[in-house]
């Protein structure tokens, strides 16, 4: 509760007026007492909010004078500020020093629902409202106070807001907000309790000059951001929520807050790369100074990675086949952690194995990986050797990395001699593919031929079918022809009675022609020369008649 108090003055005249939890402070009790004394009342979406909870503090109603502090400072919120959202805002932010009386008299809340409402309802949507630095609706709800954000994207998803608006202006929140890990930590420092063993810890000492929030403030900010994460898949990146992670990690949140992070990075690990899962091992002073004894810490926090993977198989429902991106992704993974020479074989193993292996097509990003592990721990026995490589396929190797593993000294012995056989069989194999594609090729251009034999064939046929029809229609039209001039033989014979008599002669003629022909043909070549004199006699013959 406010109070009011009055002590003299260290000075000749005048007392002191002390006001405790007065809302809006001195600067807004003088605007007040200039208000009574009518002066220009000047109302902004700075003041307006510390005026109207301290005239409600003050009982200035309309029961005292019309037009009071109280009916003008609601009419400008109504009427000014709720008609912009850039006042509004402005309206919040000045709201954060007046509790409770902003709250009581629904300032906050008002302003929350037109704030989401716009939001929900603006179709000039930015695609790179993280990325962008200018002034927008959504950029400016990321820089609130962690109360009202909340309020905020709580009635957001209240009015059903699209999921991928509301991701990303969480993203911009606590990019605005949540430190950068590489930028908080002050390094980490290796100490050392032997030749081959290193432990790893985590010096998180504040930095109050650029960052005005503590540890337990980010965690709390942290925990508000991740409750209100839309569950729709694709709403926020997966490198968005590792980042989360390894930021909930450092500051200590809770175990349920790290698993529901881990789930859903499970359900998004398509979209992950290497360098997002490599998430230190993280170990604070304090940790270190109440450890009775050196443990060794690996680099890396395998154990996450391992629950994530987990994760994304109880989603997929060992459903991986036909997506490359994992397989590729824990070969990756697994060639960056085998540098660290605390890794244990174990946690190794398990990670390799955690695929099923009709996952991978090949499994050189795998070799690669062991070869990697063997060649960071030196002093493997041979045992643990063989025990690593049994989750390596040599069916599944490539040529070249079989050739590189036949003269690989670091892997054991009865791998070199299975991949040396394995070599010998794909060579085999592929000199029995090649002589296959031989005969194959040999068939077809067998077959090839014959088939253009067959076809030229056809093609003969159906030339001559073509022909033939033609010299039909041809024999048909000299048909017609024929009868025609049959019909009209016909009628020119009937009107030529008076060359009969010729008619009677000519076959004269004709029949002795002919006796003639049958003597020329009896007779040899010399009489042949000497034809003319029948046909002189002929022609003379011709002329008696």
């Amino acid at each position: 509760m406010s109070s009011t108090e009055l002590k003299p003055s260290t000075s000749e005249n005048g007392y002191h007026l002390k006001l405790e939890n007065f809302p809006g402070g001195a600067d807004t009790f003088e605007t007040i007492l200039k208000f009574c004394y009518n002066l220009p009342l000047d109302l902004s979406p700075l003041n307006v909010a510390p005026l109207r909870c301290a005239s409600e503090f003050l009982y200035m109603t309309e029961e005292f004078e019309a037009g009071n502090l109280i009916s003008k400072t609601e009419a400008f919120i109504t009427f000014v500020v709720l008609a912009s959202w850039r006042d509004t805002l402005t309206v919040l932010r000045s709201c954060a020093n007046l509790s409770p009386w902003a709250e009581n008299l629904q300032i906050v809340r008002r302003c929350c629902d037109l704030l989401a409402w716009k939001a929900c309802n603006d179709n000039n949507i930015p695609e790179d409202v993280v990325e962008r630095n200018d002034r927008c609706l959504y950029s400016d709800i990321a820089t609130l106070g962690i109360d009202h954000f909340m309020r905020v994207i709580t009635t957001m998803k209240a009015r059903r807001a699209r999921p991928e608006i509301i991701g990303k202006i969480i993203m911009k929140y606590a990019e605005n907000f949540l430190p950068i890990i590489d930028d908080d930590l002050e390094g980490i420092r290796g100490y050392g309790f032997g030749k081959n063993e290193l432990q790893f810890s985590v010096n998180r000492e504040r930095r109050e000059e650029s960052s005005s929030l503590g540890c337990q403030e980010h965690k709390e900010t942290i925990e508000s951001l991740v409750s209100v994460l839309p569950p729709q898949s694709g709403a926020v990146s997966c490198h968005f929520l590792l980042r989360m992670l390894k930021t909930a990690i450092v500051y200590s949140a809770s175990p349920a807050l790290i698993s529901d992070l881990e789930k859903r990075v499970g359900m998004a690990l398509e979209d992950a790369n290497v360098c997002d899962l490599l998430i230190p091992n993280f170990k604070n002073e304090d940790q270190h100074k109440e450890a009775s004894s050196p443990e060794v810490y690996t680099i890396y926090n395998v154990d996450v990675v391992l629950r994530i993977f987990e994760y994304f198989l109880m989603h997929e429902q060992q459903q991986v086949l036909g997506k490359p991106s994992i397989t590729k992704l824990l070969d990756n993974y697994l060639a960056e952690i085998a540098k660290d020479p605390c890794l244990p074989i174990t946690k190794f193993q398990v990670l390799a194995e955690m695929l099923p292996e009709n996952a991978w097509k090949c499994h050189d990003g795998l070799y690669r990986a062991i070869d990697m592990f063997l060649k960071t721990h030196p002093s493997l026995s041979e045992h643990d050797r063989r025990r690593l490589c049994k989750t390596m396929n040599c069916e599944k190797l490539s040529l070249d990395a079989c050739l590189h593993a036949a003269q690989n000294d670091r892997l054991p012995l009865r791998t070199i001699v299975q991949i040396n056989t394995q070599v010998l069989f794909s060579e085999q194999v592929k000199m029995r593919m090649m002589m296959q594609d031989k005969l194959l090729e040999k068939k077809e251009e067998i077959s090839e031929g014959r088939e253009d034999k067959q076809m030229s064939r056809d093609n003969e046929i159906k030339t001559l079918k073509e022909e033939l029809e033609i010299v039909k229609k041809k024999m048909a039209e000299l048909q017609n022809d024929y009868n025609e001039l049959q019909q009209e033989y016909e009628k020119l014979s009937s009107k030529q009675k008076s060359t009969h008599n010729w008619g009677l002669r000519w076959q004269k003629v004709k029949k002795s022609f002919q006796i003639k022909r049958e003597d020329n043909e009896t007779r040899d070549g010399a009489r042949r020369r000497s034809s003319t004199g029948p046909r002189t006699s002929f022609r003379r013959r011709m002329s008696m008649s």
